[in-house]
Protein backbone atom coordinates (compact mmCIF):
# COMPACT_ATOMS: atom_id res chain seq x y z
CA UNK A 1 0.00 0.00 0.00
CA UNK A 2 1.31 2.80 -1.36
CA UNK A 3 -0.38 6.94 -0.47
CA UNK A 4 -0.04 10.66 -1.72
CA UNK A 5 -2.34 12.77 0.41
CA UNK A 6 -2.72 16.27 -1.36
CA UNK A 7 -3.18 18.74 1.01
CA UNK A 8 -2.66 18.83 5.62
CA UNK A 9 -1.99 21.73 7.21
CA UNK A 10 0.64 20.48 9.94
CA UNK A 11 3.45 23.01 9.20
CA UNK A 12 0.70 25.63 10.19
CA UNK A 13 -0.18 23.50 13.47
CA UNK A 14 3.68 23.26 14.41
CA UNK A 15 4.15 27.18 13.68
CA UNK A 16 1.46 27.37 16.06
CA UNK A 17 3.11 25.29 18.76
CA UNK A 18 6.21 26.59 18.57
CA UNK A 19 4.63 30.23 18.90
CA UNK A 20 3.04 28.92 22.32
CA UNK A 21 6.19 27.98 23.32
CA UNK A 22 5.63 24.35 22.99
CA UNK A 23 7.98 21.51 21.51
CA UNK A 24 6.48 20.13 18.06
CA UNK A 25 7.78 19.06 15.08
CA UNK A 26 7.24 16.99 11.90
CA UNK A 27 9.03 13.78 13.69
CA UNK A 28 6.25 13.18 16.33
CA UNK A 29 3.98 15.28 17.76
CA UNK A 30 0.19 15.48 19.12
CA UNK A 31 -1.32 16.64 16.13
CA UNK A 32 -2.85 14.31 13.51
CA UNK A 33 0.34 13.73 11.37
CA UNK A 34 3.61 13.42 11.78
CA UNK A 35 6.52 10.80 10.61
CA UNK A 36 5.95 8.15 12.63
CA UNK A 37 1.87 7.85 11.57
CA UNK A 38 3.05 8.21 8.05
CA UNK A 39 5.25 5.24 7.75
CA UNK A 40 2.67 3.31 10.02
CA UNK A 41 0.04 4.19 7.49
CA UNK A 42 1.99 3.35 4.19
CA UNK A 43 2.21 6.84 2.93
CA UNK A 44 4.82 7.55 0.22
CA UNK A 45 4.00 11.38 -0.51
CA UNK A 46 2.56 13.80 1.44
CA UNK A 47 1.65 17.50 0.31
CA UNK A 48 2.45 19.85 3.05
CA UNK A 49 0.69 23.71 2.66
CA UNK A 50 1.80 27.03 3.65
CA UNK A 51 -1.51 27.61 4.90
CA UNK A 52 -2.00 31.69 4.70
CA UNK A 53 -5.10 33.53 6.00
CA UNK A 54 -5.37 37.17 5.50
CA UNK A 55 -4.47 39.52 8.69
CA UNK A 56 -4.72 42.86 8.93
CA UNK A 57 -1.27 44.77 9.34
CA UNK A 58 0.80 41.44 8.12
CA UNK A 59 1.85 40.58 4.38
CA UNK A 60 0.09 37.06 3.24
CA UNK A 61 4.28 37.34 1.54
CA UNK A 62 5.72 37.68 4.68
CA UNK A 63 3.59 34.72 6.68
CA UNK A 64 4.06 32.23 3.57
CA UNK A 65 8.06 32.69 4.07
CA UNK A 66 7.70 32.58 7.52
CA UNK A 67 5.81 28.83 7.03
CA UNK A 68 8.39 28.10 4.57
CA UNK A 69 11.32 28.62 6.83
CA UNK A 70 9.48 25.79 9.36
CA UNK A 71 9.04 23.77 6.57
CA UNK A 72 12.26 23.84 5.13
CA UNK A 73 13.53 23.37 9.32
CA UNK A 74 11.82 20.28 9.38
CA UNK A 75 13.11 19.30 5.90
CA UNK A 76 16.56 19.46 7.31
CA UNK A 77 15.68 18.16 10.83
CA UNK A 78 14.66 15.40 9.42
CA UNK A 79 16.17 14.39 5.97
CA UNK A 80 17.31 11.01 6.68
CA UNK A 81 13.36 10.29 6.86
CA UNK A 82 12.18 12.41 4.41
CA UNK A 83 12.95 15.08 1.65
CA UNK A 84 11.46 17.22 -0.06
CA UNK A 85 10.37 16.42 -3.89
CA UNK A 86 9.07 18.54 -7.52
CA UNK A 87 8.97 15.53 -9.52
CA UNK A 88 7.80 12.02 -9.88
CA UNK A 89 11.71 11.13 -10.63
CA UNK A 90 12.53 12.26 -7.09
CA UNK A 91 9.73 10.33 -5.42
CA UNK A 92 10.31 7.30 -6.98
CA UNK A 93 14.22 7.76 -5.63
CA UNK A 94 12.90 8.34 -2.09
CA UNK A 95 10.73 5.36 -2.55
CA UNK A 96 13.75 2.98 -3.72
CA UNK A 97 15.89 4.53 -0.79
CA UNK A 98 13.00 3.78 1.83
CA UNK A 99 12.47 7.62 2.11
CA UNK A 100 9.13 9.80 2.39
CA UNK A 101 8.87 12.93 0.10
CA UNK A 102 7.31 15.96 0.91
CA UNK A 103 5.64 18.04 -1.94
CA UNK A 104 4.98 21.78 -0.83
CA UNK A 105 2.00 23.54 -1.62
CA UNK A 106 0.49 26.95 -0.80
CA UNK A 107 -2.92 27.45 0.81
CA UNK A 108 -4.51 30.69 -0.42
CA UNK A 109 -3.20 32.82 -3.53
CA UNK A 110 -3.39 35.76 -1.19
CA UNK A 111 0.22 34.54 -0.77
CA UNK A 112 1.58 36.28 -3.72
CA UNK A 113 0.02 39.47 -2.76
CA UNK A 114 -0.49 39.54 -6.49
CA UNK A 115 3.01 39.93 -7.57
CA UNK A 116 3.96 37.24 -10.63
CA UNK A 117 7.12 37.69 -9.56
CA UNK A 118 6.11 36.28 -5.35
CA UNK A 119 4.67 33.42 -7.12
CA UNK A 120 8.19 32.37 -9.42
CA UNK A 121 10.01 32.93 -5.88
CA UNK A 122 8.02 30.29 -4.49
CA UNK A 123 8.77 27.87 -7.28
CA UNK A 124 12.39 28.58 -7.31
CA UNK A 125 11.23 27.48 -3.67
CA UNK A 126 9.66 24.75 -4.54
CA UNK A 127 6.50 25.03 -4.33
CA UNK A 128 4.44 22.49 -7.21
CA UNK A 129 0.61 23.91 -6.25
CA UNK A 130 -1.53 26.50 -4.78
CA UNK A 131 -5.35 27.02 -3.87
CA UNK A 132 -6.49 30.34 -5.92
CA UNK A 133 -7.74 31.50 -3.13
CA UNK A 134 -8.63 30.41 0.50
CA UNK A 135 -12.15 31.56 2.68
CA UNK A 136 -11.07 35.20 1.41
CA UNK A 137 -11.43 37.61 -1.91
CA UNK A 138 -8.09 37.93 -2.75
CA UNK A 139 -6.35 39.19 -5.79
CA UNK A 140 -6.60 36.57 -7.85
CA UNK A 141 -10.63 35.70 -7.01
CA UNK A 142 -13.29 34.78 -4.90
CA UNK A 143 -14.04 31.82 -2.76
CA UNK A 144 -17.40 29.81 -2.31
CA UNK A 145 -17.61 30.04 1.42
CA UNK A 146 -16.38 32.94 3.67
CA UNK A 147 -18.19 34.22 7.09
CA UNK A 148 -20.49 36.21 5.46
CA UNK A 149 -21.98 33.27 3.19
CA UNK A 150 -24.05 30.14 4.14
CA UNK A 151 -23.16 26.95 3.55
CA UNK A 152 -25.38 25.99 0.25
CA UNK A 153 -25.17 29.04 -1.81
CA UNK A 154 -22.38 28.65 -3.99
CA UNK A 155 -20.94 32.30 -5.97
CA UNK A 156 -21.94 31.42 -9.24
CA UNK A 157 -21.24 35.06 -10.00
CA UNK A 158 -17.95 36.22 -9.34
CA UNK A 159 -14.92 34.20 -10.52
CA UNK A 160 -11.10 34.63 -11.09
CA UNK A 161 -10.05 38.29 -11.95
CA UNK A 162 -7.69 39.39 -14.29
CA UNK A 163 -4.68 39.29 -12.03
CA UNK A 164 -6.29 35.19 -11.17
CA UNK A 165 -6.18 34.64 -14.47
CA UNK A 166 -2.53 35.90 -15.29
CA UNK A 167 -1.74 33.45 -12.51
CA UNK A 168 -3.13 30.57 -14.16
CA UNK A 169 -1.77 30.94 -17.21
CA UNK A 170 1.58 31.65 -15.24
CA UNK A 171 1.28 28.66 -12.61
CA UNK A 172 1.03 26.69 -16.51
CA UNK A 173 3.79 28.36 -17.83
CA UNK A 174 5.53 27.30 -14.73
CA UNK A 175 4.81 23.77 -14.27
CA UNK A 176 2.96 24.08 -10.80
CA UNK A 177 -0.64 22.28 -10.44
CA UNK A 178 -3.44 25.10 -10.29
CA UNK A 179 -5.50 24.15 -7.09
CA UNK A 180 -9.40 25.01 -7.13
CA UNK A 181 -10.67 23.71 -3.70
CA UNK A 182 -12.45 26.48 -1.86
CA UNK A 183 -12.90 28.31 -4.87
CA UNK A 184 -15.72 29.89 -6.38
CA UNK A 185 -18.12 28.18 -8.78
CA UNK A 186 -17.64 30.61 -11.52
CA UNK A 187 -14.09 30.75 -10.87
CA UNK A 188 -13.82 27.30 -11.24
CA UNK A 189 -15.43 27.61 -14.75
CA UNK A 190 -12.93 30.13 -15.28
CA UNK A 191 -9.94 27.99 -14.75
CA UNK A 192 -11.32 25.37 -17.11
CA UNK A 193 -11.48 28.21 -19.95
CA UNK A 194 -7.98 29.77 -19.39
CA UNK A 195 -6.06 26.57 -18.49
CA UNK A 196 -4.91 23.98 -20.76
CA UNK A 197 -3.33 21.22 -18.28
CA UNK A 198 -4.57 19.50 -15.91
CA UNK A 199 -5.88 20.59 -12.22
CA UNK A 200 -7.07 19.49 -8.99
CA UNK A 201 -9.54 20.01 -6.76
CA UNK A 202 -6.96 18.43 -3.62
CA UNK A 203 -9.41 18.05 -0.52
CA UNK A 204 -13.08 18.62 -1.76
CA UNK A 205 -15.86 15.87 -2.20
CA UNK A 206 -19.39 15.60 -3.60
CA UNK A 207 -22.12 18.33 -3.51
CA UNK A 208 -24.46 15.99 -4.81
CA UNK A 209 -24.01 13.08 -1.60
CA UNK A 210 -23.33 16.34 0.68
CA UNK A 211 -24.72 20.17 -0.54
CA UNK A 212 -21.80 21.99 1.19
CA UNK A 213 -20.47 24.80 -1.15
CA UNK A 214 -16.98 23.29 -0.64
CA UNK A 215 -17.69 20.23 -2.28
CA UNK A 216 -17.94 19.67 -6.21
CA UNK A 217 -20.78 19.55 -8.69
CA UNK A 218 -21.33 16.52 -11.03
CA UNK A 219 -20.55 18.91 -14.13
CA UNK A 220 -17.04 20.02 -12.35
CA UNK A 221 -16.35 16.12 -11.79
CA UNK A 222 -17.18 15.84 -15.40
CA UNK A 223 -15.11 18.29 -16.47
CA UNK A 224 -12.02 18.37 -13.78
CA UNK A 225 -11.97 14.24 -14.95
CA UNK A 226 -12.35 15.38 -18.78
CA UNK A 227 -9.06 17.36 -18.28
CA UNK A 228 -7.50 14.78 -16.26
CA UNK A 229 -7.77 15.99 -13.10
CA UNK A 230 -8.18 14.78 -9.59
CA UNK A 231 -10.17 15.50 -6.65
CA UNK A 232 -8.77 14.71 -3.24
CA UNK A 233 -11.50 13.10 -0.78
CA UNK A 234 -11.27 15.43 1.98
CA UNK A 235 -11.82 13.79 5.54
CA UNK A 236 -13.64 16.87 7.19
CA UNK A 237 -16.79 15.47 8.70
CA UNK A 238 -18.75 18.31 7.17
CA UNK A 239 -18.19 17.73 3.50
CA UNK A 240 -18.93 14.43 4.04
CA UNK A 241 -22.46 14.44 5.88
CA UNK A 242 -24.31 17.51 6.66
CA UNK A 243 -24.68 18.21 10.22
CA UNK A 244 -27.67 20.13 9.56
CA UNK A 245 -29.24 17.87 7.66
CA UNK A 246 -33.05 17.56 9.45
CA UNK A 247 -32.39 20.99 11.36
CA UNK A 248 -34.39 23.89 10.71
CA UNK A 249 -32.86 26.58 8.69
CA UNK A 250 -33.20 30.61 8.19
CA UNK A 251 -34.56 30.67 4.69
CA UNK A 252 -31.95 29.36 2.70
CA UNK A 253 -29.30 30.00 4.75
CA UNK A 254 -28.08 27.93 8.08
CA UNK A 255 -25.79 29.91 10.13
CA UNK A 256 -22.58 29.17 11.55
CA UNK A 257 -22.89 26.59 14.83
CA UNK A 258 -27.19 26.08 14.50
CA UNK A 259 -28.06 22.93 16.46
CA UNK A 260 -24.20 22.59 17.29
CA UNK A 261 -24.16 24.12 20.93
CA UNK A 262 -21.40 26.32 19.93
CA UNK A 263 -19.06 23.95 18.61
CA UNK A 264 -16.48 24.71 15.65
CA UNK A 265 -18.05 23.16 12.41
CA UNK A 266 -17.10 19.66 12.08
CA UNK A 267 -16.63 19.05 16.11
CA UNK A 268 -20.23 16.70 16.05
CA UNK A 269 -19.71 15.49 13.40
CA UNK A 270 -22.10 11.90 12.67
CA UNK A 271 -19.36 11.21 9.54
CA UNK A 272 -17.95 7.59 9.56
CA UNK A 273 -15.79 5.64 7.07
CA UNK A 274 -18.80 5.13 4.95
CA UNK A 275 -19.43 8.37 4.01
CA UNK A 276 -15.88 8.79 2.52
CA UNK A 277 -17.03 5.54 0.44
CA UNK A 278 -20.49 7.18 -0.43
CA UNK A 279 -18.38 10.53 -1.99
CA UNK A 280 -15.87 7.85 -3.53
CA UNK A 281 -18.78 5.87 -5.13
CA UNK A 282 -20.29 8.96 -6.61
CA UNK A 283 -17.96 10.82 -8.05
CA UNK A 284 -16.17 7.06 -9.86
CA UNK A 285 -19.74 7.27 -11.25
CA UNK A 286 -19.93 10.61 -12.40
CA UNK A 287 -16.29 10.77 -13.44
CA UNK A 288 -14.67 7.50 -13.67
CA UNK A 289 -11.96 6.01 -11.38
CA UNK A 290 -9.40 8.02 -12.94
CA UNK A 291 -10.19 11.01 -11.37
CA UNK A 292 -10.08 10.30 -7.71
CA UNK A 293 -7.14 10.79 -4.76
CA UNK A 294 -7.19 11.71 -1.16
CA UNK A 295 -6.64 14.96 0.21
CA UNK A 296 -7.39 14.23 3.90
CA UNK A 297 -7.22 18.04 5.50
CA UNK A 298 -5.23 16.82 8.48
CA UNK A 299 -4.54 19.31 10.98
CA UNK A 300 -7.24 21.91 8.96
CA UNK A 301 -9.85 19.96 10.06
CA UNK A 302 -11.86 19.41 13.82
CA UNK A 303 -10.90 15.68 15.03
CA UNK A 304 -14.54 13.51 15.20
CA UNK A 305 -14.58 10.09 16.29
CA UNK A 306 -15.10 8.45 12.54
CA UNK A 307 -12.67 9.98 11.02
CA UNK A 308 -9.69 7.74 9.12
CA UNK A 309 -6.71 8.21 10.68
CA UNK A 310 -2.94 8.44 9.42
CA UNK A 311 -1.53 5.36 10.94
CA UNK A 312 -4.55 3.49 10.13
CA UNK A 313 -5.24 4.28 6.93
CA UNK A 314 -5.68 0.46 5.45
CA UNK A 315 -9.67 1.00 8.12
CA UNK A 316 -9.83 2.96 4.48
CA UNK A 317 -8.48 0.75 2.13
CA UNK A 318 -11.03 -2.11 3.66
CA UNK A 319 -13.75 0.27 3.90
CA UNK A 320 -13.58 0.94 0.05
CA UNK A 321 -13.17 -2.55 -0.78
CA UNK A 322 -16.38 -3.24 1.24
CA UNK A 323 -18.35 -0.56 -0.90
CA UNK A 324 -17.30 -2.56 -4.17
CA UNK A 325 -13.99 -0.66 -5.28
CA UNK A 326 -11.60 -3.58 -6.23
CA UNK A 327 -7.81 -3.58 -5.19
CA UNK A 328 -6.49 -1.98 -8.77
CA UNK A 329 -9.46 1.05 -7.92
CA UNK A 330 -8.38 1.95 -4.76
CA UNK A 331 -3.94 1.91 -5.04
CA UNK A 332 -5.47 4.06 -7.96
CA UNK A 333 -7.62 6.33 -5.41
CA UNK A 334 -4.55 5.85 -3.05
CA UNK A 335 -1.75 6.57 -4.88
CA UNK A 336 -1.67 5.87 -9.05
CA UNK A 337 -4.38 8.42 -9.82
CA UNK A 338 -2.01 11.20 -8.32
CA UNK A 339 0.77 10.47 -9.49
CA UNK A 340 0.16 10.28 -13.27
CA UNK A 341 -1.21 13.85 -12.57
CA UNK A 342 2.20 14.84 -11.14
CA UNK A 343 3.90 12.94 -14.09
CA UNK A 344 1.92 15.02 -16.61
CA UNK A 345 2.05 18.41 -15.02
CA UNK A 346 5.85 17.86 -13.00
CA UNK A 347 7.38 15.69 -14.82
Amino acid sequence: MRIIDMHCDTISAILEAQKRGERAGLKENTFMLDLQRMQQGGYSVQNFALFVEQETGISSYDKVMELLSVFKAEMSRNKDRITQVTTTGEIAENEKAGRLSALLTVEGGEACGGSLDNLRQLYREGVRMMTLTWNDPNELGFPNYSEHLDFYTPDCERGLTETGIAFVEEMENLGMVIDVSHLSDRGFWDVVRYSKRPFVASHSNARAVCPWVRNLTDDMIRRLAERGGVTGLNYCGDFLRDPFAGTEKEGNQTKPGLSLAGKRPGERSRADLSDLVKHARHMANVGGIECLGLGSDFDGIPPYAGMPKAEHMEKLWYALAKGGFHEGEIEKIFYGNVFRLYKDVLG
